[in-house]
């Protein structure tokens, strides 16, 4: 099976269902607690020794991970549709940008009507981009990859080492009125507990629908392009390893056992420790805001890529060992509509906790949000394949495709 053939791609379709299952774990925080709450865990107390464990879990295995994962993925998904799109005579540029162009749309749509949360609009916009290194080598995209990623932590390290720097001064004997002032104003800007904007959110998103689409338009309408500010660098540079790994043959089992083995090995050998010292330096600050934010947005973000290449090796693993099972088929089937999975869980999720739906928002513990994950998974697991039994595509993949095609592709199976 090669990259261009019409064939779907197993592995391929099976880790993208294991990303779009995955990225719930973090963003059920976003859907059911204020923003603070995704990068504080003591944002929205009471705060219990489960929901400590829960966000002890998560970093050390999976924040950030699970959305580079699906970064990843977009990225050799993007060079696999412009592969087939030259394969079949047409214009491998043009297709792209037509797809990304109609991603943009629903990526507003989604932000706009369902959540801010939103992730489509972040990858289209940048997706605009890849089709500049659709033909470059696997080496030239690592090394472009590498940079990206650098660049983005050294920006933000540097950002940070000056807040705790400041913070060092402002807290130390010879701090003057001033300094103090300035500093309590700068840990402001920081998620934490106290923050008015957990006030606000708890108020919106309680609320009635109308309302907090007006919230949106008018307080949250830049948040896209704050999301490129902020996790724009590390995304790229998942695209671009994806694109990567995607050429030198990892998901169409071109590399061997032994070689995906020891990728998983060496990515977690030295990312998990490291991992590990970074969770149990924030927890020994007393979960100080800024050692928090610089965790979440810079010192943490070369192991978290690295951790994510060992989660990519074990599911390739995975999924070849037991690909004639009936749960892989079932996590492949749910990876070919992703899309739709994706956006069927915000509404899902929004309807559950919004003030508009069934009103849990901000009153249900963190670590008890994985309840509702382990449903929407067993949801996803359990209408996706039989969808894909009848249809061609899952409803919204069809309705991107139509329209980056300006036809009416046909959806149901002869």
């Amino acid at each position: 099976m090669t990259a261009t053939g019409p064939s779907r791609i197993l592995t391929l379709d099976a880790v993208r269902g294991i990303a779009v299952m995955g990225i719930l774990l973090m963003n059920i925080v976003s859907f059911a607690m204020p923003d603070a709450a995704y990068v504080h865990p003591l944002a929205l107390p009471p705060v219990s020794d489960g929901d400590l464990v829960a966000w002890g879990i998560n970093q050390l295995l999976f924040e950030g991970r699970m959305r580079g994962l699906f970064a990843l993925l977009f990225g050799a998904s993007t060079l696999l549709v412009m592969a087939r799109a030259d394969a079949a005579g047409g214009s491998p540029v043009a297709t792209h940008l037509r797809r990304m162009a109609v991603l943009a749309l629903f990526g507003a749509a989604h932000f706009l009507l369902l959540w801010e949360g939103d992730i489509l609009l972040h990858y289209a916009i940048l997706g605009m981009v890849l089709w500049l290194a659709r033909d470059w080598p696997v080496d030239k995209l690592v090394r472009a990859a590498v940079i990206a990623l650098s660049l983005h932590s050294l920006y933000w390290s540097f950002q940070i080492g000056g807040a705790l720097m400041f913070q060092a001064m402002a807290t130390g004997p010879d701090a003057t009125p001033q300094m103090v002032a300035g500093y309590r104003t700068m840990l402001a800007g920081f998620p934490g507990p106290g923050s008015p904007a957990i006030v606000r959110d708890l108020a919106i998103y309680t609320g009635d629908y109308a309302g907090i689409v007006e919230h949106r338009l008018s307080d949250k309408l830049w948040t896209p392009w704050e999301l490129l500010k902020v996790l724009g660098g590390e995304s790229l540079g998942y695209m671009l390893i994806g694109m990567a790994l995607m050429k030198s043959g990892l998901f169409t089992g071109e590399w061997p056992r032994a070689a995906v083995r020891r990728v998983m090995v060496v990515a977690y050998a030295v990312s998990l420790p490291l991992l590990a010292l970074l969770t149990c330096w924030t927890v020994a600050s007393g979960f100080d805001r800024i050692v928090i934010m610089g965790n979440f947005i810079a010192w943490a973000v070369p192991l978290r890529v690295l951790c994510a290449l060992g989660h990519v090796a074990l599911a390739v693993l995975l999924v070849q060992r037991f690909a004639a099972s009936a749960l892989v088929a079932r996590i492949a089937a749910a990876g070919r509509m992703a899309f739709t999975n994706y956006l069927a869980t915000s509404a899902v999720m929004t309807t559950i906790f919004y003030g508009y739906g069934l009103g849990l928002y901000g009153s249900v513990g963190r670590a008890e949000l994985y309840w509702f994950v382990a449903a929407m998974w067993a949801a996803m697991l359990l209408w996706s394949r039989p969808w894909l039994d009848r249809f061609r595509y899952g409803p919204l993949e069809w309705l991107w495709r139509s329209l980056a095609r300006g036809r009416i592709e046909a959806l149901r199976r002869s």
